[in-house]
């Protein structure tokens, strides 16, 4: 029997029940569900609405399920509705008439805000412990590369040379701003909606504010038909995981250009590629290329609850069951995707003589050619349509600047001398660059020893006493 079966007459079409029914996939919170039970019972004895001898045995019961839940001897199955009734029902069947005052003052309506609270909370936390993780292989592989040289690109033509430290830090400072969304999101969503009721309170002289310190909340959200209504932290999860799988998807771009015949600038290892049916030759950059494609899922996601979410009436509807299904995919699927990049990621060779050879043929040096034209009194728009016949020149000698003769370059202004090579040699092209944010040795020097410290010293969102 249902336990809000008593006004009706009519068992449920078996069809509706399925419909409605969310068992299958929301009992991914059991845990946070028993944990918000055994906290609203704790504060009813407190409040003398239960007995001391009532909240032991309930706490009793509850721990009782969630252990054999967890050991497997008991079975989530689909005899209930959702997971709140599936334990409730457990727990009267163990405790008897006692258990049925588990659902005092209390509605499923602030019960399952709660339990969704609880577990995105859990989940975010996770997340940005892996996004930590994937900050923590960044700045090793950046260490090791600060003197790799490689073109930068704008428009995916070679524009000038950076090291491959330059390029993977812009990636650190995409990450840095997704761990700080995260940490924004666990500072909103961190008010406890339980004893907001359906969405008008309750009678029961409820201590909300016991029960949020229970379960490490901030404190009581501050309007109950808000409570159980409120979806927007859902919401900006979702868009701050879209934003970190935008943020994979572009690396994965790079990475699947970069493993190209036509660029080999790193090589895949074999764990993270797969091959072809039909030509021996393939090695396929696969996890790349599906962590591209899921962030369109991740992304469909945050537009699915965004349209549920734009015409619903206060207080709670039913079409806000629709959040589950798809923040737990979203979830596990930034989860899956950051787990997986920083594995591919650490286990990546990068071909240096390969990415400086491609910086050079690709006149990245140009603009420190013209500068060069320019510390010699040249003006710097007579210094670029010099240099511009220049490298027209290497064209058709199929060289690069670095190759072309010194007699050249005379021919085309006296004031070049020897020292023009060293002058747009990749070293200097880069070292002479040490403004902040800049790829000049100096410079990055100080942008990884600045990352070494937020890595010691931020916290993981949501903790006070343990380091990220």
């Amino acid at each position: 029997m249902k336990l809000w079966g008593g006004r009706f007459t009519k068992e449920t079409n078996q069809l509706v029940h399925n419909f409605n029914a969310s068992i299958s996939f929301d009992q991914k919170f059991y845990r946070q569900d028993i944990e918000g039970s055994i906290a609203h019972v704790t504060m009813l004895e407190k409040q003398g609405i239960l007995t001391g001898a009532e909240r032991e045995a309930l706490v009793d019961g509850l721990n009782g399920i969630l252990r054999d839940i967890e050991n497997g001897s008991l079975v989530i199955d689909g005899s209930q509705e959702d997971i709140h009734s599936f334990v409730e029902a457990n727990l009267i069947e163990r405790v008897g008439e006692t258990g049925k005052k588990l659902h005092t003052g209390r509605s499923r309506n602030d019960q399952v805000a709660l339990d969704m609270k609880l577990y995105t909370r859990d989940e975010l936390a996770e997340i940005d412990h892996l996004l930590k993780s994937l900050l923590d292989e960044l700045l090793r592989l950046a260490e090791l590369h600060t003197e790799t040289f490689l073109p930068g690109f704008t428009h995916l033509q070679k524009a000038q040379p950076v090291t491959l430290a330059h390029h993977l830090s812009a990636y650190f400072e995409m990450f840095v701003r997704d761990r700080s969304r995260l940490c924004d999101i666990y500072l909103r969503m961190n008010y406890c909606p339980l004893g907001a009721g359906a969405l008008a309170g309750t009678t029961y002289p409820l201590d909300r504010g016991y029960t949020a310190a229970l379960l490490g909340f901030d404190g009581p959200t501050r309007n109950s038909m808000d409570s159980v209504s409120d979806r927007d932290y859902i919401i900006e999860l979702l868009s701050a995981l879209s934003t970190i799988m935008m943020h994979l998807s572009r690396f994965c771009e790079e990475i699947i250009i970069w493993n190209s015949n036509e660029y080999r600038f790193v090589e895949l290892d074999d764990a993270y590629s797969t091959g072809s049916s039909i030509m021996p030759q393939k090695k396929n950059p696969d996890i790349a290329e599906l962590i591209r494609g899921k962030t369109g899922r991740v992304y469909g996601a945050l537009v699915s609850i965004l349209t549920t979410m734009k015409g619903l009436p206060l207080a709670y509807n039913k079409d806000m069951q629709e959040d589950k299904e798809l923040t737990f995919d979203a979830i596990d699927t930034v989860k899956g995707c950051i787990s997986l990049f920083t594995g591919m990621l650490s286990t990546m060779k990068f071909n240096r003589e390969v990415m400086e050879a491609s910086a050079k043929n690709g006149f990245t040096n140009a603009t420190d050619a013209a500068d060069y034209l320019v510390n010699h009194g040249v003006p710097f728009r007579d210094a670029h349509g010099i240099i511009g016949q220049l490298v027209l020149a290497c064209i058709e000698r199929d060289c690069s600047l670095d190759e072309l003769p010194l007699d050249v370059y005379r021919a085309a202004s006296p004031v070049f001398e020897p020292d023009i090579y060293d002058a747009i040699s990749m070293r200097t092209c880069v070292e002479k660059r040490n403004t902040v944010g800049a790829p000049g040795f100096q410079a990055m020097a100080e942008v990884l020893a600045s990352y070494r410290e937020y890595l010691r010293t931020t916290k993981l969102c949501g903790t006070d006493d343990r380091e990220a």
